[in-house]
């Protein structure tokens, strides 16, 4: 991947959230916008792909298809790949840690969304700083949810 390309790492500590319960919510998509404040809608194309919109801080919202490429609840791994305004992968490991889970978040994706690739030089550190602010809500709001 080439320009406008960005890689985040996140990790979720859910202290008294199971894995398997922590697994059934990451994977249901269209359940997103009631715990995650930055998704405003999921909707189902089939039974492996969903349209999101996304919208956090910054004043433009995301639209992508995340279409299924790995779920495997004995293992804790998820994948999807990305495609529309953001194009690449996102992935998640589960690990128990007491009667806890940790999610680890790993994303590498291209900007394709026009606005987002015109200003990435400039803008870079607010589309990261971005990205940090809406993955905090969403960690906040999946504890919320799951409690």
């Amino acid at each position: 991947m080439a320009g406008a390309e960005y890689r985040f790492r996140s990790t979720w500590w859910l202290p008294s959230a199971p894995a398997p319960r922590v697994f059934d919510a990451v994977v249901d998509l269209e359940a997103y916008p009631r715990w995650w404040s930055d998704v405003r809608s999921v909707r189902r194309v089939d039974d492996d792909t969903a349209e999101v919109v996304c919208q956090s801080n910054l004043p433009y919202r995301i639209v992508i298809a995340m279409h299924r490429e790995e779920e495997d609840p004995e293992s804790g791994h998820l994948r999807v790949g990305l495609s529309g305004d953001l194009e690449g992968f996102l992935a998640g490991a589960l690990h128990v840690v007491g009667p806890g889970t940790r999610l680890e978040i790993t994303q590498h994706v291209r900007a394709r969304k026009p606005l987002l690739r015109r200003l990435d030089v400039v803008a870079r550190p607010f589309f990261r700083a971005n990205h940090a602010w809406m993955m905090r809500r969403g960690h906040h709001g999946l504890a919320a949810y799951l409690a």
